[in-house]
């Protein structure tokens, strides 16, 4: 008889238990490579496919296109039109307003790096900072300012918006709008003395503008901010008023006006980009 605690040799050895690590624990199961990945390159392909096809397409084309199976083509074309980039008219696809939507936004992003880039460029040569407003809705926005730390911008310690009385953009705005906006600017924004050297009253102000030369730069000094100077050029955009404008320290106003004319004359030769980035 066997003793008691002793494994008979014929015996199989038991199998041994491996104890899974903490970390192991914690990991997902494997899944297919690159699934989701796969799925939006094709969902991409079918989007690309339907934007070369002005007058749409329909499911069958469009898959044998994209090298994909009928199935899965409308699948995607089905989710792609659920969630808007796709719609469906007739049996044809065609791009939907949110893919629409997608165009708009990155060619606004592109006219908006071309107007940073010539700022930029205008920056460096005159060796100021520039800046880019726009005059619309009744509001004066400033889209984009070039400077750097040589060539600060001024601090906007009054409100553009208000103050457009002021400052070179501003004028150079209101300049541009006819006499019914003009005097209803005033009305919500009215002539009132931030500096020293600031106009006092609306009607010189007005007479101001009067005076000022179509398309000729603007300029101020330290009417907005003491110990700073600034000049403005008016930029033709058919209804919308605009302007590029530049700034620089009081005791350099003696290169004020030569700096606003060879602004004028970079501005010239890149109006029309700046004129479409109106609407970013």
């Amino acid at each position: 008889m066997a003793t008691v605690g002793t494994a008979r040799a014929d015996s199989p050895a038991p199998p041994v238990q491996r104890c899974a690590s903490p970390a192991e624990e914690r990991l997902p199961p494997v899944q297919p490579q690159s699934t989701l990945i796969g799925s939006v390159q094709r969902a991409m392909r079918l989007l690309e496919a339907v934007a070369d096809r002005e007058y749409g397409a329909p499911a069958k084309q469009l898959a044998r296109e994209v090298g994909l199976a009928l199935p899965t083509a409308y699948h995607l074309l089905r989710t792609l039109t659920h969630e808007g980039f796709l719609r469906r008219e007739k049996g044809l696809f065609f791009l939907g307003d949110a893919a629409e939507r997608l165009s708009s936004g990155a060619a606004q992003q592109k006219r908006r790096s071309m107007v940073d880039d010539a700022l930029a460029q205008w920056r460096d040569s005159i060796g100021v900072p520039v800046y880019y407003a726009v005059y619309r809705e009744g509001e004066i926005d400033v889209l984009s300012v070039a400077d750097s730390p040589s060539h600060p911008a001024v601090a906007e310690w009054a409100d553009f918006r208000e103050t457009g009385h002021a400052h070179a953009i501003g004028r150079c705005l209101l300049s541009q709008l006819d006499e019914e906006a003009r005097r209803d600017h005033l009305d919500r924004y009215p002539v009132r003395s931030i500096t020293p050297y600031t106009v006092r009253d609306e009607h010189t102000f007005l007479r101001r503008l009067e005076r000022l030369g179509r398309m000729e730069p603007v300029f101020e000094r330290q009417e907005y901010a003491l110990g700073t100077v600034c000049a403005a050029v008016p930029i033709t955009a058919g209804a919308t008023a605009a302007t590029v404008a530049i700034s620089m320290p009081a005791h350099q106003a003696d290169r004020l006006q030569s700096a606003a004319y060879q602004l004028q004359r970079e501005v010239g030769r890149l109006v029309g980009t700046l004129a479409l980035s109106i609407n970013i």
